[in-house]
């Protein structure tokens, strides 16, 4: 296969260190190749970096490999003509003997004869805004998951609270877990802590909130109660953080909210994932792959399943 790359390097990504392999064609066709080993550390991805500088790499490949490639990756960033982020499993189908070279080798062999392709990596605004949206929605499921162990307790405790309210958590059922918190067990006077339209329903609370209801559940309705809270002010925190980054993207945004059934989260969602600039991807189609929600069909004989692409 024709060699259509003279000067690659290729990078077998660990935790702790990462393998170096450049490999150089010369003007008479032959081919230079060494490699070495350096830590993940800041000093030891610059000496890694000077290491391919040397030998006047114009090209650097790379595994997706967990988390691990990220400090490798932005250390190098904008230092050679390519740097590349490879889909691992991309790499593995590429016919050949990779069992005989190292990863390392291996990559940078392939790299040379174009038989891999570079992943898209968002630049460095939008992979910081990305990770500041991610954050958050492990917030917000978080605090999913509280509101779900505090209807739990509720009902370990009898007291049947969603069977009129329809939540578990809001303004009415909050005063009540409180009050039942610091000791109150009367479901006359709990009933009666109700709000607006779940006034309509105070026959029925005033049965549903009587339990058996234990200072052990008020230490645990105590902890969980705190810990909602605290999620609240981390979320409204990260999303003023998120509103100011996002204000060079705000016609981006305003224009995926014109979208139905995209929310402003959704929008902003959207934009920490794929960035604003759409040029990189040659079709829609490209971009619903990318994402992971376009179906594939593979079929074998007259057996064919469908899945998302990768």
């Amino acid at each position: 296969m024709k060699q259509i790359r003279d000067k690659v390097g290729g990078l077998d990504v660990h935790r702790d260190s990462v393998v170096a392999c450049w490999r150089v064609q010369s003007p008479d066709g032959s081919i230079e190749s060494t490699k070495a080993s350096f830590a993940t550390t800041a000093k030891g991805l610059g000496e890694l970096a000077a290491y391919l500088t040397q030998a006047s790499v114009t090209t650097v490949v790379m595994e997706a490999t967990g988390v691990y490639w990220k400090p490798v990756y932005y250390s190098l960033e904008g230092l050679f003509a390519e740097l590349w982020l490879c889909n691992a499993q991309h790499v593995k189908n590429v016919p050949g003997r990779k069992t005989d070279l190292c990863d390392a080798e291996w990559l940078a062999d392939v790299a040379a004869h174009g038989m891999v392709r570079p992943s898209f990596v968002p630049p460095p605004e939008i992979r910081e805004l990305r990770e500041i949206t991610r954050y958050r929605r492990t917030q917000v499921e978080e605090r999913g998951k509280e509101i779900q162990r505090l209807e739990k307790v509720l009902q370990d405790a009898g007291i049947k609270l969603t069977s009129v309210a329809s939540a578990v958590w809001s303004a009415s059922s909050r005063e009540m877990i409180e009050a039942l918190i610091v000791g109150e067990r009367d479901p006359k006077v709990l009933a009666q802590m109700a709000k607006r339209r779940m006034r309509t329903k105070i026959s029925r609370l005033e049965e549903a909130l009587s339990g058996r209801f234990g200072d052990h559940h008020a230490i645990v309705c105590r902890q969980i109660i705190d810990h909602i809270d605290f999620l609240d002010r981390a979320i409204e925190s990260l999303t003023a953080e998120i509103t100011e980054r996002l204000l060079p993207f705000e016609g981006a945004v305003t224009t995926l909210c014109s979208i139905t059934g995209v929310s402003h989260i959704t929008a902003e969602t959207i934009i920490a994932e794929t960035g604003a600039d759409m040029s990189r991807f040659p079709t829609a189609g490209h971009l619903c792959a990318w994402a992971g929600i376009a179906p594939a069909s593979y079929e074998s004989g007259r057996q064919a399943t469908t899945c998302r692409d990768p």
